[in-house]
């Protein structure tokens, strides 16, 4: 028998051993869900004959480190270094479809596909070594990218590979590997930051191609405008310009080097704008989504006796306005049109429902529209990836055979990327003589938490069309998850509690994901009311939660951000000076997270200084600890800048924030001094993703702080110097009092 035909027949050989040994009848046991819908494994794994491993995920690296997270897992699995891995990240023509990167689910979702597959993967080598070894397959240890055999002999992944297919479907509960060196639970060098650091191309906005053009997309100034009508031929004569492109009322401008393409944006724009929409009711939209038209969603029921007749009632009501996604890089994206097919390089969440809805936009067959995911400089959440993809593919279609450049300006940015909806919770608490919780309500308003295209008429664009795309009608998120109402269902064992929220469909501003949806705002109100009515009873507040918190990890995580934070002997809040506390576990599914800090106000200038931040977290098993770290000091960070900075302003005809200025964000100087994450690893447990786990506990453990320091609670984000000083004055010669 010749080479080719002893590898033709081992390969069959293979296959037919993985079927009768049970491997791909999985009728009893179910694949992880990324992997069902893609059970094929080399969707996820393939080995190269020089014996690198190539994995596929269809998840994007935001910054939240799964490049180098998912080359763990699957390192750990393959027993081999991390170094021989290359993985590929969400590209329609390479990896599995695994939706939109978001709610924390990367770790969750494709870090068990690729677990699991990486397990069929080597225990499908250890068993062609074994037939080349013709010995057992339990006598193979598998280290360092190789199968070796108990006299020594060594067959390296490559060659095993060239005589085997993987092209057969996954089992389900593959045992894990054990022994060896493990790559699990090491703090692995993050492998997207070098070039990031080192002025490396790092994001989309870095991208230069052979013979690339850069383009602009005109639009009025936010949503809600349009351009007035402009000279069109006079601007395609300026230098440099290739082409305005106009399809109903999407323009761009071509131009060969992007200082010209700039200066023809100037000039389309000149001739000025006018409002297309209603006019926008009130600066501060909270009151508004208040008093609109609400479809109530129940969000929790947890029948208990009714409150004894003789029980105080506490209320609290609880707000944060609009808030932007702050990216500091405006969005882009480069496009090219070539051969008949639409190629996107686009820093989307979402790389399938993009193309999806960039197929409908350009009427082509989804197979014609490829989008590559490459990392975009800033932003959890939906911004303006999407439609900065769908501008530049306008664009290139213009120009056939010519990549196109598209960036959005940065006045672009934060006047047509979609919001995080403005917010209002209502809290009402009853005590009994025992001072206990005897009844809970919880109500929250709020506009949708996602608008994420998944047809054209999701795109800026595909609403400018002739005729123009409709645009979806905004609907609740269903809980577990949820949208406005995350984390609205407290995690607390509370008697007779319900929730309702009041979804308003009504849009004053253009609204979708911001990190973390509602979770913010429930937790900032949640927590803030347990520190309100553990005041009110006299009780310590990190005991007050214990009390009502029985989910042992939850306690867990309590006791040890306290335990480091030296919660006992803390100092007594006032005179500026105070301490607050707050827990949330994400989703009530996810990442338990609890923040301790210190906080300094200026009660003459109103500034809120944070010297120390100590949080906990658990997060199941913790496959790069440094990593989860990285992500709740950002969250503790982006928090602490939406509670205390962060609000988009209004006028009557559109928004009034365009620059850094009108909204500011955290800067260096008052970043927190110190932060300290303590990571409670919970080996064999499921892998929970930690990107969105801080922002609800640090926003409240900055409310409760500031209450302790001044003696006076507020409410309302942000909690700005203004909000301050005015709280401020009507208790100012009043000497310090517990908030409640």
């Amino acid at each position: 028998m010749s080479a080719l035909g002893r590898r033709r027949f081992l390969a069959n050989a293979l296959v037919v051993s993985f079927v009768l040994s049970g491997r791909g009848l999985a009728q009893d046991k179910k694949l992880p869900p990324s992997l069902a819908k893609t059970p094929h494994l080399d969707s996820w794994i393939r080995v190269n004959a020089d014996g690198r491993v190539t994995v596929f995920t269809g998840k994007a690296e935001l910054g939240q480190g799964i490049r180098t997270a998912l080359t763990q897992v699957a390192a750990h699995e393959l027993a081999m270094p991390p170094a021989g891995i290359d993985l590929i990240t969400a590209d329609t023509d390479l990896t599995p479809d695994e939706g939109v990167t978001a709610g924390s689910h990367s770790m969750q979702d494709s870090g068990t596909a690729i677990l699991n597959a990486a397990a069929n993967v080597r225990a499908l080598l250890a068993e062609a070594a074994a037939w080349q070894f013709a010995i057992a397959a339990d006598q193979i240890v598998m280290r360092d990218g190789a199968a070796h055999a108990p006299d020594g002999r060594r067959i390296g992944y490559g060659d095993l590979a060239a005589g085997l297919s993987l092209e057969v479907q996954a089992e389900p509960d593959m045992p894990r590997r054990e022994g060896g060196t493990s790559v699990i639970g090491q703090n692995l060098p993050r492998l997207d930051i070098p070039a990031k650091v080192s002025g490396g191309q790092a994001y989309v906005q870095d991208i230069r191609l052979p013979g690339m053009l850069h383009a602009r997309v005109v639009r009025g100034p936010s949503d809600g405008t349009k351009v007035k009508a402009a000279d069109i031929a006079a601007v395609e004569k300026m230098p440099g310009v290739v082409k305005v492109v106009r399809e109903g009322g999407f323009m761009a401008v071509v131009a060969d080097q992007e200082w010209r393409a700039v200066k023809a944006l100037h000039r389309l724009q000149a001739a000025g704008w006018e409002r297309s929409a209603p006019p926008i009711p009130a600066s501060d939209l909270r009151e508004t989504i208040r008093r609109l038209p609400a479809e109530q969603v129940t969000i929790f029921d947890y029948p208990g006796p009714p409150s004894p007749a003789d029980a105080r009632t506490i209320r609290a009501r609880y707000s944060r306005p609009h808030l932007m996604h702050g990216s500091v890089g405006p969005s882009c994206a480069v496009a090219q049109w070539a051969n008949g097919r639409m190629t996107v390089w686009t820093h989307s969440q979402g790389v399938y429902p993009l193309r999806k809805a960039l197929a409908e936009l350009l009427r082509l067959e989804p197979q014609r529209v490829r989008c590559i995911h490459v990392e975009g400089a800033g932003c959890y959440g939906h911004n303006g990836a999407d439609d900065v993809a769908a501008d530049a593919a306008l664009a290139a279609r213009a120009v056939p055979g010519k990549p196109v450049r598209l960036q959005w300006m940065r006045e672009q940015e934060h006047g047509w990327e979609p919001l995080g909806s403005a917010m209002v919770v209502e809290l009402a608490a009853e005590l009994d003589a025992q001072n206990r919780i005897a009844g809970w309500r919880h109500e929250v308003w709020s506009n949708t938490h996602s608008t994420r295209p998944t047809t054209a008429g999701g795109l800026l664009a595909g609403g400018e069309l002739d005729p123009p795309f409709a645009t979806p009608k905004p609907r609740p998120i269903p809980m577990p998850e949820g949208g406005g109402a995350r984390n609205g269902n407290p995690i607390y064992a509370l008697p007779n509690a319900r929730g309702t929220f009041h979804f308003v469909e009504q849009m004053p501003a253009r609204v979708s994901a911001l990190r973390g949806l509602g979770a913010q705002m429930n937790v900032f109100a949640i927590e803030s009311f347990m520190d309100e009515l553990a005041a009110a009873t006299g009780a310590d507040p990190v005991a007050f939660r214990l009390a009502w918190l029985k989910d042992e990890r939850a306690r867990d995580v309590v006791r040890t951000a306290a335990d480091r934070f030296g919660w006992p002997a803390r100092r007594k809040g006032g005179d500026g000076v105070g301490t607050g506390f707050a827990f949330a576990r994400y989703k009530n599914l996810a990442t338990h997270c609890a923040v301790a800090l210190e906080v300094r106000v200026d009660r003459d200038t109103g500034e809120i200084r944070v010297p120390r931040v100590v949080a906990a977290v658990d997060s199941g098993e913790a496959v790069n600890p440094d990593g989860i770290r990285n992500q709740i000091e950002g969250g503790i960070v982006q928090s602490l800048s939406w509670t205390t900075l962060e609000a988009v302003g209004f006028d009557k005809t559109h928004r009034a924030s365009f620059d850094w200025s009108a909204y500011p964000i955290l800067r260096f100087p008052a970043v927190p001094g110190r932060v300290e994450v303590h990571v409670i690893d919970r080996p064999g447990e499921p892998f929970l993703g930690a990107g969105e786990a801080a922002q609800g506990p640090a926003a409240a453990a900055l409310g409760n702080a500031v209450a302790d320091a001044l003696g006076v609670r507020l409410r309302d984000m942000p909690l700005s110097p203004q909000r301050v000083k005015a709280a401020l004055r009507p208790v100012r010669a009043e000497p310090h009092q517990a908030a409640g």
